[in-house]
């Protein structure tokens, strides 16, 4: 029985794992089920990235194993986005790590760093990592807010006054999963100033750095001066370049943080397979209008999701960064909380969303909802979601578009 591991029993059960076992099911069964719940971009990879995938693919000394931390190259070429996007000086050998997604290096950090019964702060609704991360390492969890204003940091300032152990680190990421909060480079100021007099190591997910509208250039927490101190930046080409199942990200900062985490990654993995690496070089160091591009198309979904869905009766408030909205459900179901709502979705609409529960406790009373569908079919989800609203006594506008 794997509840009797030690580990497994610390993990609470995956509520999103519900709606995504009745979308299979429903699949399987040939509905059409339009599918706003997993965060994966259906958009293809630049065609010169694929390109060299190939290329180098082709080449015999190609497929032997890599190294852990990342080739030389895709270490210096992030080290150069760092300087153009941010301004930002980071040294490829000390201070940077390529990790087989964010996801992977937020999970072996807290390997690398944590002891059972360290305290780390999370925010609270969160991407599942950042917090299941550092169960799985032993760690307790003490939550803090995700929306960015004043009650943070007073959560913060409660946290490290009343908390025994005291806290050792803080976990943030905006643009936020799944909210899609963002933040200002004050607030990072204000982060790191705080981390210096507590102590605290500082871990920022990054990961839809490239994802932002109406011209606001997401911030790195490493562009704050002496930031890193304290701090560690994961970044993630998933979203950026459509290349979510490559499997590749990085970390950058901290030196001594980067070291932890590469030390932990040489005794499990061999690093990406090496055409992988080097794709994501031309990625990176190539044209960047793919960036652009898609920046500009999931902004129109955004417009389309919230213009059609408030159409349909449900008002949704328009993201200002990432490829997600976060939904409060509609005030007259609100009864029914997160998961049956999205349960009832799924099962009378066709539409797949995630039950913001799955993100915390305090996700409850609202939907993520990604958008990964075209203009069509997300305009079709509204037209199905009006028939639910309506189906339910939910007094809806007379025409859907």
């Amino acid at each position: 029985m794997t509840e009797d591991f030690y580990r497994i029993k610390r993990l609470p059960p995956y509520v999103i794992a519900e709606v995504n076992a009745m979308r299979a099911a429903a699949r399987a069964a040939g509905e059409d089920i339009i599918d706003l719940g997993m965060g994966n971009p259906d958009l293809p990879p630049p065609d010169h990235v694929i390109e060299k995938l190939c290329e180098v693919a082709r080449k015999p000394d190609a497929h032997g194993y890599s190294q852990s931390k990342g080739i030389p190259g895709l270490r210096r070429a992030q080290a150069g986005y760092y300087g153009r996007r941010f301004g930002v000086d980071v040294d490829p050998e000390s201070e940077v790590v390529v990790t087989m997604g964010s996801k992977e290096g937020l999970a072996n950090l807290a390997q690398a760093i944590t002891a059972p019964g360290d305290v780390v702060l999370a925010p609270n609704p969160s991407y599942p990592i950042h917090t299941f991360g550092f169960i799985i390492a032993g760690a307790s969890i003490r939550s803090v807010p995700t929306t960015p204003d004043e009650r943070y940091f007073q959560a913060l300032e409660r946290a490290v006054k009343f908390t025994v152990p005291q806290p050792k680190v803080l976990v943030m990421g905006y643009p936020s999963n799944p909210t899609a909060e963002v933040v200002d480079l004050a607030f990072y100021e204000r982060v790191v100033a705080f981390a210096k007099e507590h102590g605290l190591w500082v871990l920022s997910d990054l990961a839809y750095s490239e994802i932002y509208f109406d011209d606001c250039p997401t911030p790195s927490i490493l562009q704050v001066p002496g930031a890193k101190d304290v701090a560690i930046e994961f970044t993630s080409m998933s979203k950026t370049y459509s290349m979510a199942g490559w499997r590749m990200g990085f970390a950058v900062g901290n030196k001594t943080l980067i070291a932890a985490l590469s030390r932990v990654k040489s005794y499990l993995d061999y690093g990406a397979f090496t055409p992988i690496q080097a794709a994501a070089c031309a990625a990176i160091n190539g044209p960047q209008d793919i960036v652009e591009k898609n920046r500009q198309l999931y902004k129109h979904r955004r417009d389309v999701l919230v213009e059609s869905f408030g159409r349909a009766g449900w008002e949704i408030p328009p993201p200002r960064a990432s490829m997600f909205a976060w939904a409060p459900l509609p005030p007259a179901l609100a009864h029914l909380g997160s998961l049956e709502f999205s349960k009832q979705l799924l099962t009378h609409a066709g539409v797949a969303v995630a039950p913001g529960v799955g993100y915390g406790e305090d996700g409850e009373g609202y939907v993520r909802i990604a958008m990964v569908e075209n203009e069509q079919r997300i305009r079709q989800a509204a037209r199905n979601v009006k028939k639910y609203l309506q189906s339910m006594g939910v007094n809806t506008p007379a025409k859907t578009g």
